[in-house]
């Protein structure tokens, strides 16, 4: 698992966000400008639960997301996405 400095606030998940396709299921390769943003990631690092909301994802947990939420971020050149707990759709 990734070794990150800092802590995350209460309520709070870090998601490396899953890499975005290349290529097409028939083959056709995407271009950089028409590659939509993955709404799937894994979660790196967990914040605390919340007095009246228990945290429920750990750290390794594949997470689905709304396509606008979270903000990302960039960390010692990686790219991740801070959201909230609420803001996961499905974890598989």
């Amino acid at each position: 698992m990734v070794k990150l400095k800092g802590k995350i606030l209460a309520g709070k998940i870090l998601v490396l966000p899953q890499e975005a396709e290349t290529k097409t299921a028939s083959g056709i390769i995407i271009p950089d400008s028409a590659k939509e943003k993955p709404h799937e990631g894994k979660v790196v690092l967990v914040g605390a639960s919340k007095k009246d909301e228990p945290m429920e994802l750990k750290e390794g947990d594949h997470v689905f997301y709304g396509k606008y939420s979270g903000t990302e971020l960039s960390i010692d050149g990686t790219d991740y996405i801070l959201m909230a707990q609420t803001d996961v759709l499905y974890i598989s």
